[in-house]
């Protein structure tokens, strides 16, 4: 129950970021007892929350983190528009925690969206609007999670488990969605699954094929010039939510590499400006699911 306690004292603290574990022992499939095996949420909250909630994955293969520009980043935007943040630091394969990874990632994401909701009250959050968005690999990860839901179970012992693990709204950005060849990201797929992970496991993880009809509704964003995570990936999900009835809005633009972030760094960006216009739409695509409030 000591995650439930820390978050408690965080509802009650100032809105300066905080951090607290995932779990409240060792976490499920953990190899070891070293930090990366020790996955978190760091909460950012507005002044005035609106309600709306979204566990944010930064990108990196599996391997490392994006904190910064998939991370804070991120939740410093959210926060501006009355959005309640939490940045996900998921497992992921280091010197001290061996890969693959297998489930590990996903049973974190899912911990994640059901700590949230057993706390919506404390956090001024809306139970039914707690979505998840990932960036790269962290897209990868949400997506799975969007297609690797169940329902909370009532008769566990443990508030947090008696919550649904389905986000009510995926944000996919220039996310690894496929496991299979010439479509992947190599790396991804390796610290997930292995060298020669099973045919199964590659379908398993392939999300574009395990959309579900009563999936959450998905906002997907990439470029044509990505050559690290091939547009197709983003193509083959928004055309298997399309054919399964599950709202879906994609916008590709031309220029912008891997890793652009919100797009509003030169660094990323390489100073194509227009590709920084995609935060703007989200926004609109929020404000149309009302999850954000309409402009007075």
């Amino acid at each position: 129950m000591l995650p439930l306690l820390l978050l408690t004292a965080t509802a009650a603290a100032d809105p300066a970021p905080q951090t607290f574990p995932l779990w409240p022992g060792k976490a499920p499939l953990a190899v070891g007892d070293s930090p990366t095996d020790k996955p978190e949420l760091t909460a950012y909250r507005p002044e005035k929350p609106n309600g709306t909630a979204v566990v944010v994955c930064p990108g990196g293969g599996y391997g490392f983190l994006a904190n910064d520009h998939e991370g804070k980043q991120v939740a410093e935007f959210f926060v501006k528009q009355g959005v309640t943040a939490f940045v996900l630091k998921y497992r992921i394969v280091t010197k001290d925690r061996p890969g693959p990874l297998g489930e590990a990632p996903l049973l974190d994401a899912q911990r994640a969206l059901r700590l949230v909701r057993a706390k919506a009250k404390d956090y001024g959050i809306d139970p039914h609007r707690v979505g998840i968005m990932g960036f790269s690999a962290g897209g990868h990860l949400a997506s799975t999670a969007a297609t690797h839901y169940e329902k909370g179970d009532p008769k566990n012992g443990y508030d947090v488990e008696k919550e649904s693990c389905r986000p009510d709204f995926a944000i996919l950005a220039y996310p690894v969605i496929s496991m299979e060849d010439g479509v992947t990201h190599g790396g991804s797929r390796k610290n997930l699954l292995g060298d020669k992970p099973d045919a199964k496991l590659i379908e398993l993880y392939s999300n574009e094929k395990q959309v579900k009809k009563d999936g959450p509704p998905a906002f997907i964003f990439h470029t044509s010039a990505d050559t690290a995570v091939v547009p197709e990936n983003a193509v083959r999900f928004y055309l298997a939510c399309k054919k399964a009835g599950v709202p879906v809005e994609m916008h590709i633009y031309e220029k912008g590499r891997h890793g652009v972030g919100l797009g509003s760094d030169p660094k990323w960006t390489g100073g194509e400006k227009s590709v920084g216009t995609w935060p703007d739409r989200l926004s609109d695509w929020l404000t149309a699911r009302e999850l954000l409030p309409k402009a007075k």
